[in-house]
């Protein structure tokens, strides 16, 4: 039979008497005792009131007590610390013994109000006394039976514990004499153990020290990945504001062409209001020519009143006066015209210049547009190129990044790996000693065997 076998059935003989004397000790209700205290109580209580209320001295506070205590050893409580009982003989009789008091409770009210029920209070109380006490025996036979019971189940534990401590004997004799063999054994195996181990000491060591090279070379490359991902980062930076700046250039280019197309469109405004004064000009022109005519007529007119005032004589002298003023109206009237036909000469030059001034304008403003245009073309252009420039900083930058990361978790490894080396090799160190320990205390308990 197995050594672990034998000490199982120890074990199972020790645990087998414990649990014995536990239920055996189980067996023995301290509640069940006091319950035939209680029982007690209740009877001479009971007895108590009753004499109490024949003198004619009512406590109410001892039958509400009372009420209280049946009550209690009937269904379990916590007030006098009472189980509910399981023996359906001693509740038969409590039972009983609450009925018979609430009864001579309804006689006790009825005696209060007539001291004629004082005889049939005396006979209930007889009554109360006799059920009272046949619940107290009840509950005295209970106790009694289960101090019999651990009378008898003490014996059987006293003899089950001698039966077990022989068989602990003769097993404890029996691992005796195959514990001496194991030791030998062990002994053997023990030295072979320490010599194995040795040799995996010195490869682990060279394994602790390769791993510890790895390491070194694993934080330089973490340390370049790191690198490498901050310069990637300010070249994805330097690219972000580089398309900052291009998308700036290429709104002011935009609100430089609107600015021109304004600028188009006013000039040609102005070439247009030019156009409308050159035909305004050649209609006054046509006015001042049509006053110079009147002019000129009607200083022949005037002039030839003055002729025929002459010859008037006397009585024309008057007209010859008027004929004189209306020449020299006459007269300013075809100076004016000639000075109006002047400036208008003067307008007409100034407005072919502006006009040409304009159309010169015009085309400039349209070179000009043209010119924004491929300006804004190019910036587009510039953007387009500045923006895949940024996508793909933004993608070497997440890729230097995600290779730094992979190389601080393989560093991490390899780090894990390092101290595992380092913690593998100070462990055979201790199984080195503890084997040779091992293989001393072999030694050493198959001589004390």
């Amino acid at each position: 039979m197995k050594i672990s076998t034998q000490l199982k059935l120890c074990v199972a003989g020790v645990i087998l008497t414990t649990s014995g004397t536990i239920i055996s000790l189980s067996m023995f209700n301290v509640k069940d005792a006091h319950r035939v205290n209680e029982a007690g109580i209740v009877r001479g209580g009971t007895q108590q009131a009753i004499k109490l209320e024949l003198s004619r001295q009512e406590n109410d506070e001892l039958i509400q007590a009372l009420s209280r205590r049946i009550n209690e050893l009937i269904n379990g409580g916590k007030e006098f610390d009472l189980e509910k009982t399981k023996d359906s003989d001693f509740l038969d009789k409590i039972r009983k013994v609450d009925k018979s008091w609430k009864n001579i409770q309804k006689i006790v009210q009825k005696n209060r109000e007539n001291s004629q029920y004082s005889s049939e209070l005396l006979k209930a109380s007889e009554d109360l006394f006799k059920v009272t006490n046949d619940a107290v025996f009840a509950a005295e036979d209970i106790v009694e039976k289960q101090a019999t019971n651990f009378k008898l189940v003490k014996y059987i534990l006293v003899v089950i514990q001698l039966l077990v401590a022989g068989a602990i004997v003769i097993t404890i004799r029996n691992i005796a004499l195959s514990m001496n063999t194991f030791t030998g054994n062990i002994a053997s195996s023990s030295t072979e153990i320490v010599t194995t181990i040795e040799q995996q000491e010195g490869t682990i060591s060279q394994q602790a020290s390769s791993v510890h090279e790895t390491t070194t070379t694993m934080n330089e490359l973490g340390a370049a990945s790191l690198q490498a991902a901050e310069q990637a980062e300010a070249s994805s930076a330097g690219a972000q504001k580089a398309l900052t700046l291009v998308e700036q250039g290429t709104q002011a280019v935009q609100q430089t062409q609107e600015s021109m197309n304004m600028l188009r469109e006013q000039v040609e405004a102005i070439a247009e209001q030019i156009i409308r004064l050159s035909e305004q000009t050649g209609q006054i022109v046509g006015v001042s020519e049509l006053v110079a005519d009147l002019a000129n007529q009607t200083n022949m007119l005037a002039l030839n009143a003055a002729v025929e005032a002459v010859r008037a004589g006397e009585q024309g002298k008057g007209f010859a006066v008027v004929a004189r003023e209306i020449r020299k109206l006459a007269d300013e009237s075809k100076n004016s015209a000639d000075k109006i036909n002047n400036l208008i000469t003067d307008i007409q030059t100034a407005m072919n210049s502006t006009v040409m001034v304009t159309d010169e304008g015009t085309k400039k403003t349209e070179e000009g547009i043209k010119l924004t245009q491929g300006t804004a073309a190019t910036f587009a252009g510039v953007t387009d190129a500045v923006n895949t420039v940024f996508v793909n900083s933004q993608q070497i930058s997440l890729s230097a990044r995600q290779q730094a990361v992979a190389v601080q978790e393989v560093l991490s490894v390899m780090n894990n790996i390092n101290l595992g080396a380092q913690e593998t090799s100070v462990g055979i160190s201790q199984v080195k000693t503890s084997t040779r320990q091992l293989d001393e205390a072999a030694k050493d308990l198959q001589a004390a065997v």
